[in-house]
């Protein structure tokens, strides 16, 4: 449904976006993830129409959008800042860009009460946004944004501004709107957790460039290279020389931690001498104050370094015999205790050869 294809945008000598293409289809949730500066929130202005490309082409149904003026495009954006006229009603918000649109009084009023309805805000026609709440104020703004029946809706960090229950009231009220009204988001946010949450696929920004385009799960489990293992979730990450390889396993020599075996990425190749990295989320160690390693896992001792304690889970660093330190994730789930180990603890720490993840 949109295509960008080989898009650039300067702003003097800083390149903000660098030859990047990538589709979109119909009706998917589609997230822009990235840190600050990385180019996610200029594309989106792109799209919009509110800045230009140096090069490059934007299609939507095939059809150039570059030439077009923002208000003749079929997409709407929703800001962070919600931008909701303090002077007028909701429904009078809502109604807007029907009226300059010129429709008829009383289609205005069936969309304006259709889409109240879709976003779950009916009673709420008659107040001013200062009487509405932060979440309030966002299902209107999107309502009036979907209330001309964009192709394309785009939502720049639209969750950012809400505490952290609201936002994740809000992240399941936009994963069932999207559903009904079936539309295209596309939404920009730095928070990795709300992109794997909402998104049918993340292409994860860098500098200007795409890193990694794919859905949640395969972005977190097997990441193309080290920034996206780095930059999504918590991950630790060991840099290593490769030994050997062939096309089940790889031997790599890890700083600090000896010859280990690790299950080949068969996206890439990997050729003795080749500098890689081993990719391994806190979740997939075992941890324990002793433990029997199985046949096709990797075993070893050290003592408990630090601890960052989250509620449900706890997140230990474990200083190894040399060093090193590796993080273990354990769930709080023990009656009575909100944490297994002190630190100082002895413990040790077991995975599986195919629990980590190869990257150049």
């Amino acid at each position: 449904m949109l295509e960008i294809n080989a898009v650039s945008r300067s702003f003097g000598d800083f390149v903000a976006l660098d030859n990047v293409s990538l589709h979109i289809q119909a009706g998917e949730f589609f997230t822009l993830l990235g840190p600050s500066g990385c180019g996610k929130t200029t594309l989106l202005r792109l799209i919009a129409g509110f800045d230009q490309a140096d090069s490059g082409q934007i299609l939507l149904d095939g059809k150039s959008l570059c030439a077009l003026p923002p208000e003749l495009r079929p997409v709407h954006t929703v800001f962070q800042s919600y931008a909701l006229f303090p002077h007028m009603t909701v429904a009078e918000n809502i109604a807007f860009p029907l009226r300059m649109a010129k429709m008829s009084k009383s289609e205005i009023a069936h969309r304006v009460a259709e889409v109240l309805d879709d976003v779950r805000l009916p009673d709420k026609a008659n107040h001013c946004p200062d009487a509405l709440s932060g979440g309030q104020k966002q299902r209107i703004a999107i309502a009036r944004a979907l209330v001309n029946r964009p192709r394309l809706l785009l939502l720049d960090e639209p969750l950012s501004a809400l505490d952290a229950k609201l936002r994740e009231q809000m992240q399941i009220e936009l994963i069932n709107l999207q559903k009904e009204v079936g539309i295209t988001f596309v939404y920009v946010t730095h928070d990795q957790g709300e992109a794997l949450a909402l998104s049918h696929r993340i292409a994860v920004m860098n500098k200007g460039e795409i890193s990694q385009i794919d859905e949640p799960s395969v972005l977190y489990s097997y990441p193309d290279n080290r920034f996206v293992a780095d930059f999504i979730g918590q991950c630790n990450i060991l840099d290593a020389k490769v030994v050997s390889s062939d096309a089940q396993k790889v031997s790599i020599a890890v700083a600090g931690l000896g010859e280990l075996t690790a299950t080949a990425n068969p996206e890439i190749t990997f050729n003795s001498g080749d500098s890689c990295a081993l990719t391994l989320r806190p979740e997939k160690i075992r941890l324990a104050a002793t433990l029997e390693a199985g046949s096709d896992e990797v075993l070893f001792s050290g003592k408990v370094h630090d601890m960052l304690y989250l509620g449900d889970v706890t997140v230990y660093i474990i200083e190894l015999a040399n060093g090193v330190l590796i993080e273990a994730m354990l769930a709080n789930d023990a009656p009575g205790r909100t944490r297994l180990f002190d630190t100082g603890d002895a413990v040790q720490i077991a995975w599986r050869i195919d629990a980590g993840h190869l990257v150049p």
